[in-house]
Order: C-alpha cells, then structure tokens, then sequence
C-alpha cells in the first residue's frame, strides 16, 4: 500500500499553481494552451486577461481542453485539474487555499490586473508558482512576474514571434530571468511537465512584496511614511491626480500612488497620452461651442441694425474656428502615429479595460 503521507508531500512540493496573464492578441493561445493541457494537471490554474464590462472568457476555454473552466468566486477553495478565470472588474487574487476577488486600485490601466495575481500567487506558494505571459500590449505582468522569480517559482513566457501583439513578452524579458520561452501550441504540454517536477527552495518575502499585495486586496489603503515604497516623484497619478511614489525595482522603474494605483513606465506614458487626448477633444468641443454661440451672436446684432458689432463677433467666430481647426490638426496627427504603431486588431473581447 503506497505511503500516503509521503504522497501528499509529493503533492505539496510540485509546482502546483499556474497562473497565467495576457491581454490583446491573447484569446487564441489562451485556448491552444487550454487544449493541450493534460486531463490529469497536477496544478491548479488562474487566469486574466484584460478585459471589458463583459466575459465570456471562462466558456470558451472550458470548451476548449479537458480541464473545467469556471469564473472565479470570491472565497471559493480551488482544486487542481481547474481553471479559474478573472471577473470583469475585479482583482484576482490567491489566498492560502481560496480565492479573493478584490475591487482594488487598477493596476497598468486595468482592472483586472496580471501583476496582483502574480503578486498573491508568489506570497501564498513561493516556488510552487509557474507564472506564465502571453500576448498583450504594454507591460502588465512583468512586475508580478518578477515576484514571482524573487520568490523561486519559474517565469514562462510566450515566443514573441508567435505573439500578436508581443509587448508584454518583450518587458518581461527585459526585466525578468525567463526560464522558459515556447511558442502557445508548446506552453500546454511544458506546463504539464513543469507541474510534476519538485519545486525549488522557498525564499523570503521582500517586504514591498507584502505591502503591493496588501493594496491589491484592500488591506493596506494608505502609504504612510514608514510604509514607503519609493522616492516621491515630480509626477501625478494619471487615474486619481494623487502624488506618485517612483519604485526602483531592480532595473525596472515602477509608480504607485497613495491611493494605490500602480504604472510600469509604460503604462505612465499610455496614461498621459490618454490624459492628453481627453484635455484635446475638451478644448475642441469648448473652441467649436464658442464659434457657433458667438457667431450666432453676431447674427443677432446684424439683425439690430448693428453691424460694426456684428463684424467683431464674427471676427471673433472665426478666431474660434481657426483655433479648433488647429486642435483637429494635432489629434489627426497624433492618431495616425498611433495606428502607424498599433496596426494589430485587439482581441476578441475588446481593448476597453475596466474602471
């Protein structure tokens, strides 16, 4: 009769949780990784993906493979041989043995985020963990990623030439020790093997780890002096206006808020652009509406008989106009450098994230 103690300690030490990240292109190796995992997976698997108020992520890969795919519940106890996929809106997260879907600060834009559940899995399983990057744009990832390392589980990314929009995997393996890279239709049998193997030696958590999962979910809502996770920066939150820690984390430069937003460079810079944009298509509309209410105006004087008046406000109508057509200029400019870059259609479930 076999050792029954000496199985589930065999048990406990493989690499027993694989939690996987992608965004844009990412849908399709999502469900060939899906379809090429093996029925008998020694490992639990968590799934985000950045997405819109809707999902219908956890359908499509559970008809994709062999292992049931479900959306995540809040304080549900996970089993191996499942997937669990992340909710529109919400923060997936790992706790010991059970879930935790937290409406926590956005994290790169997105809500849900890959580097808190990256985060949690690392704190929860240290070595255990099999952190896996897909296809997406941006950064997102690449942070939890590195948890993930600094507490011994491995670092599996998809080949960036197999990727659509291969943004993500480039970060990750500028600022992360990858141990492997594969094409999607090798990640589903690698992560198979991966899961049986012993994991390696547990190492302590640093303490930045603890706090960024705190805030991820809810337990932590300010950063006090003692609590410091960087140096103040010069800049402002692009979400709540807030001061800005900048974070050094090794190579990789990161900002988080005191309200706990957090940015990768990248992601700082796609917020200020967006910011930028928003100011743009505000001054347009402002300059259009004071064109046509003060040449509406000038109309109404020359009707009074009042036409030296009228020729001013209709001087000034034009000044408007001219002014708008200027704005129009700059955001045609700027949206053709942006599809000049950005020349790849968004994955299937649309490229709004969640707020």
């Amino acid at each position: 009769m076999p050792n029954r103690t000496s199985s589930l300690k065999a048990a406990r030490d493989n690499h027993c949780l694989i939690a996987i990240g992608a965004s844009s292109g990412g849908v399709e190796p999502l469900k060939q990784i899906v379809r090429d995992l093996p029925s008998d997976l020694a490992a639990s698997v968590f799934v985000v993906l950045h997405i819109g108020p809707v999902s219908h992520l956890a359908g499509i890969l559970d008809r994709a493979g062999p292992l049931h795919a479900r959306t995540a519940v809040n304080g549900a106890i996970f089993k191996r041989g499942n997937i669990y996929v992340a909710p529109p809106n919400y923060h997936l997260l790992i706790h010991d043995d059970h879930i935790m879907l937290r409406r926590g600060p956005r994290e790169n834009l997105s809500r849900p985020a890959i580097d808190p559940l990256f985060r949690s899995a690392a704190l929860s399983f240290g070595p255990r963990v099999i952190g896996v990057v897909l296809s997406g744009s941006l950064s997102d990832g690449t942070a939890g990623l590195r948890a993930i390392k600094a507490m011994g589980g491995l670092a599996v990314v998809q080949d960036p030439q197999d990727a659509a929009v291969p943004a993500m995997i480039n970060s990750a393996m500028r600022y992360v020790d990858v141990d492997h890279t594969a094409p999607a239709a090798d990640i589903g049998a690698l992560l198979g093997e991966l899961a049986v193997k012993p994991a390696g030696e547990a190492s302590p958590a640093p303490p930045h780890l603890r706090l960024e999962a705190a805030i991820a979910a809810q337990e932590h809502s300010t950063m006090q002096e003692e609590d410091r996770l960087g140096e103040i920066s010069v800049f402002i939150c692009p979400e709540c206006h807030g001061p800005l820690w900048e974070i050094e984390d090794g190579d990789m430069v990161r900002y988080r808020c005191h309200t706990g937003h957090a940015f990768t460079s990248e992601a700082m810079l796609e917020a200020q652009s967006v910011e930028v944009d928003e100011m743009l298509w505000s001054l347009l509309r402002a300059h259009q509406q004071r064109a046509e209410f003060t040449r509406r105006m000038a109309q109404r004087e020359s009707k009074k008989n009042l036409p030296a008046l009228a020729a001013q406000l209709a001087a000034r109508a034009q000044e408007y106009t001219d002014d708008a057509r200027v704005i129009e200029r700059i955001l045609e400019s700027r949206q053709a450098a942006v599809s000049e870059h950005e020349a790849t259609p968004e994955q299937e479930h649309g490229k709004k994230r969640s707020g």
